[in-house]
């Protein structure tokens, strides 16, 4: 399955993650937090100090989703198959002053079909959130749709199910890149991840934007480049 897949290529990739890919994350960053509005969240205002907003981003990663949004809420919880990765975000927050009921992060797999609510997620700290993000996450998943469906079932009513992730491309030709083996779609139409939101009872209120972020890439077809443009998408948990 892809999740093992993932787990020991992003735990090798963790320490020197934010480095690597540091102008594309704050291309990502730039665009996301220019689109706060679209998101549709009842953010935190900073200087009012008041009402709560819990996010929960799942392939947390280093934790590029949270420290984005993390100035407009009040609890931000990542989960992550990495463990290398969770200890990045942790370590990371932990620099930033930030307490565990702020910030933090933890290894564990929603995804796993025969097991529709882990025992050690089960609780109250992990339902009811207010948004639920993945970033550029769905397309290593074996099961995106069943990804959206276990993502909503932990927000609140009300809730918001956001995700970033390629537009269709074509196929990357270097298979023997160790990323390669980790990619089970090559990106999503407006209809396929519309339907998804539709089936997972996040439709309402749905709506997509492409993001001025490409990655280009050689591909069987083109050897010289692929274009792979990045969308925002967005639903309310109905």
């Amino acid at each position: 399955m892809a999740s093992e897949q993932n787990k020991e290529y992003f735990n090798n990739e963790a320490a020197a993650y934010d480095v690597k890919h540091a102008k594309t994350l704050d291309r990502i960053v730039e665009e996301i937090q220019a689109r706060l509005d679209f998101i549709g969240v009842d953010w935190v205002d900073e200087d009012a100090d008041t009402g709560s907003v819990r996010l929960l981003d799942y392939a947390c990663g280093t934790g590029v989703g949270e420290f984005t949004l993390a100035p407009y809420t009040t609890q931000c919880v990542g989960i992550d198959l990495s463990e290398n990765m969770v200890a990045q975000y942790n370590a990371r927050a932990e620099n930033q002053g930030l307490a565990r009921d702020e910030m933090y992060a933890y290894q564990g797999n929603l995804l796993d079909p025969n097991d529709p609510d882990p025992r050690e997620f089960s609780g109250f700290d992990f339902h009811h959130f207010d948004i639920a993000v993945v970033g550029l996450g769905f397309h290593h998943f074996d099961d995106p749709a069943l990804a959206a469906q276990r993502l909503v079932e932990r927000l609140r009513p009300g809730g918001v199910l956001l995700i970033l992730d390629f537009l269709p491309h074509g196929k990357v030709a270097d298979e023997h890149h160790a990323a390669s083996h980790t990619v089970t779609h090559h990106g999503f139409s407006e209809e396929q991840i519309k339907k998804i939101f539709e089936d997972a009872g996040a439709g309402k209120d749905f709506a997509l934007e492409t993001i001025g972020i490409a990655f280009n890439r050689a591909t069987e077809e083109r050897p010289e480049a692929v274009r792979r443009q990045v969308f925002l998408a967005r639903g309310t948990n109905d």
